[in-house]
């Protein structure tokens, strides 16, 4: 019989060394991907309010953030005074009347919602500042001076004398006050303003402009009363 030819293919044996001398390809677990670390904005000088939309720095001013509140009466003050100035006309008037919107900004931020924008806000609280401006104006412009029917007596040198000696003790007496107690106190005694429209015109506190009336008239008693001891 003749004989068979040998198979030219790879045995079995020759198979298994081949798939062994392969190359292994190792599969490295995945790493989880960091996440960024989110930190909230500090308050400094180092962080550019000025380029903070009006939400996150109404946000902030409601935290107590007095750089974010600065900058939002900074960024809105050309806007008020020019309303202030359309409706008032008078210059001093809108001066006066931007200032006193930026203090209640200061005081009421907390009350603002945020059912409107900011700036729809303001416009409102800035025309009713304008309109009681105005109304407190006109009715000091009309008001009537009172009659005086006293009879002109003659003049007096000693009277005149003593009055100008109280007026000089009353002007030392005022500079030796601090300038909030000596302007709540000329204002209030002297002008004639209520406490209520000084705090609007100042921006501070009604009980706080009683207390600084109260020191003032206070010193300025005990500073007479020594003067004259003297």
């Amino acid at each position: 019989m003749p004989k068979r030819p040998r198979s030219s293919g790879t045995t079995v044996s020759g198979a298994s060394e081949s798939v062994t001398s392969r190359r292994v390809w190792r599969v490295q677990p995945l790493r989880p991907k960091s996440r960024p670390i989110r930190q909230p904005l500090r308050a400094g000088s180092s962080l550019a309010y000025e380029r903070l939309s009006d939400p996150i720095l109404v946000k902030r001013a409601k935290d107590g953030d007095r750089h974010a509140l600065e900058a939002l009466c900074a960024r809105h003050q050309p806007a008020v005074e020019k309303l202030a100035r359309r409706i008032l006309r008078d210059p001093e008037d809108a001066r006066d009347a931007t200032q006193e919107s930026l203090a209640k900004v200061c005081t009421r931020i907390r009350q603002f919602r945020g059912e409107s924008q900011f700036a729809t806000w303001l416009h409102r609280l800035v025309v009713n500042t304008c309109h009681d401006m105005g109304a407190r104006q006109r009715v000091r412009r009309c008001e009537p001076l009172p009659e005086d029917d006293r009879i002109a007596g003659e003049a007096d040198p000693a009277r005149e004398a003593d009055l100008a000696e109280l007026r000089q003790e009353l002007g030392a007496g005022l500079a030796s006050l601090s300038r909030e107690q000596a302007r709540v106190v000329v204002l209030k005694d002297a002008l004639g303003y209520s406490f209520a429209e000084i705090s609007a015109g100042s921006g501070m506190p009604v009980g706080t402009a009683k207390c600084y009336a109260h020191r003032a008239r206070a010193g300025l008693r005990a500073r007479l009363s020594s003067d004259r001891a003297a």
